[in-house]
């Protein structure tokens, strides 16, 4: 056993509390609408909708059929609902063409059915259909465009959802008049169900023209179909208010706050207290480590056993050739700060168990990170510099690799600050 494998398992028990917490067989049951007079149709998308059908399909009394679509690798067994899984974060074909029958099923929803949507992270990608006439080539590369260039999620959802015949509201318009229920696990700051998985059942705040100043900020050469769509007025997004939207209901089951908070409970149970950053923390991922950094050596200077936790979504600007998401760069950047700081350890890892497009869910910082590093010639600046913080972590032996959770309810980011004596 390492010197730092207690607070490993610790810090790695606070993560599988914000986990349990937002597990669907837990949360889904009691949010469940009455049954339709009808046929129950159901439809969703995201890393936790098999999870989420599957226990439907557990708790529903009356029949009930439909199509989800999650990640590959995040299914789950089904019997009525059929799962597809397709590309994140880069759509793909296979997402386009589950979409696709999805939007068939709800416009086929009579007045007495109800549509049940489950919608949990990463819907957005997978619940691709563009609007005709884009291709789903054209949407490819403004999404690809758009990560690289450290786009907030509220921009890339912007774009995805004025490209988009499906998302945006057009879901819900499609299924009218039938009466829709979306149940959602949010993985977005503030919970904004316009924003989760890009809004499929609700009406959509932002408009064309802040898509258009999104790709102009970013410096993005969209392709001239894109600019075309972009440009006209028939293709705007349903608004607040739209007669087709007043049938769709929300739900939100899950969210990052109630996922932070059961580890603040394990945290309090293990003798530390907590200091509570946030679950809507945005901003550069290196940054932002940067900055805890700064606010856990603070915190040591005080004296006392303290557990820092943030949630949120960083972004990580793409400027080399190196593998990393956005919890590991921000954990090297935590790492440089803290410059092998005694006593404090860390662990940042994505809640669907997967950090950006990697295997691994985050990875773990300990005080002798950078000497384990110098030691084995990794320069840990000209790494985070390559954004290649896969690469700096997998060479400690220091990633967090869960597989997928089936839910995703954000980052999730835990620093414990405390004596060699508590957690070794």
């Amino acid at each position: 056993m390492t010197k730092a494998a207690p607070a490993r398992a610790l810090l790695q028990s606070l993560f599988q509390a914000a986990i349990d917490e937002a597990r669907p067989a837990l949360v889904l049951p009691a949010h469940l609408p009455p049954p339709p007079r009808g046929r129950t149709i159901v439809v969703g998308a995201g890393k936790g909708a098999a999870a989420m059908a599957a226990a439907l399909e557990a708790h529903w009394r009356q029949p009930l059929s439909g199509l989800v679509v999650t990640r590959y690798g995040h299914g789950a067994a089904t019997k009525a609902i059929e799962v597809v899984e397709a590309g994140h974060p880069m759509p793909d074909a296979a997402g386009a063409a589950a979409a696709a029958r999805i939007l068939d099923l709800v416009r086929r929803a009579e007045r007495e059915d109800l549509v049940l949507c489950l919608l949990s992270g990463g819907g957005s990608a997978l619940l691709t259909l563009p609007a005709p006439p884009l291709r789903l080539a054209d949407k490819q590369a403004v999404t690809q465009a758009l990560l690289r260039s450290g786009a907030t999620i509220g921009e890339i959802n912007c774009l995805r959802k004025h490209l988009s015949a499906i998302k945006g509201g057009r879901l819900a318009a499609a299924a009218f008049p039938a009466r829709t229920v979306s149940l959602i696990i949010s993985d977005v700051p503030g919970d904004d169900p316009s924003t989760i998985a890009s809004g499929p059942t609700v009406a959509d705040p932002t408009t064309q023209a802040q898509a258009r100043a999104i790709l102009e900020r970013r410096g993005i050469a969209a392709p001239p179909a894109v600019l075309r769509h972009l440009n006209d007025a028939a293709q705007e997004t349903p608004k607040e208010g739209d007669p087709h939207l007043e049938s769709s209901a929300i739900r939100i089951i899950a969210c990052p706050a109630d996922a932070l908070a059961a580890a603040a409970k394990a945290a309090a149970k293990a003798g530390f207290a907590v200091e509570m950053l946030g679950d809507a923390l945005e901003g550069e991922a290196r940054l932002l480590g940067a900055a805890h950094g700064v606010l856990a050596r603070r915190a040591k200077s005080a004296g006392k056993p303290l557990c820092i936790l943030s949630g949120g979504e960083t972004t990580v600007s793409m400027a080399g050739a190196g593998r990393g998401g956005r919890n590991s760069e921000y954990l090297l950047g935590l790492a440089i700060e803290l410059d092998g700081t005694s006593g404090i350890h860390a662990l940042a890892a994505d809640t669907d168990g997967i950090d950006g497009s990697e295997d691994n869910a985050g990875a773990f910082l300990a005080p002798d990170t950078l000497s384990r590093a110098h030691a084995l010639g990794l320069d840990a600046k000209a790494l985070l510099d390559d954004n290649d913080s896969y690469g700096f972590f997998a060479a400690l032996g220091d990633l967090l690799v869960t597989g997928p959770t089936r839910t995703n309810v954000n980052d999730f980011r835990a620093i414990l600050v405390a004596s060699p004596d508590m957690v070794g």
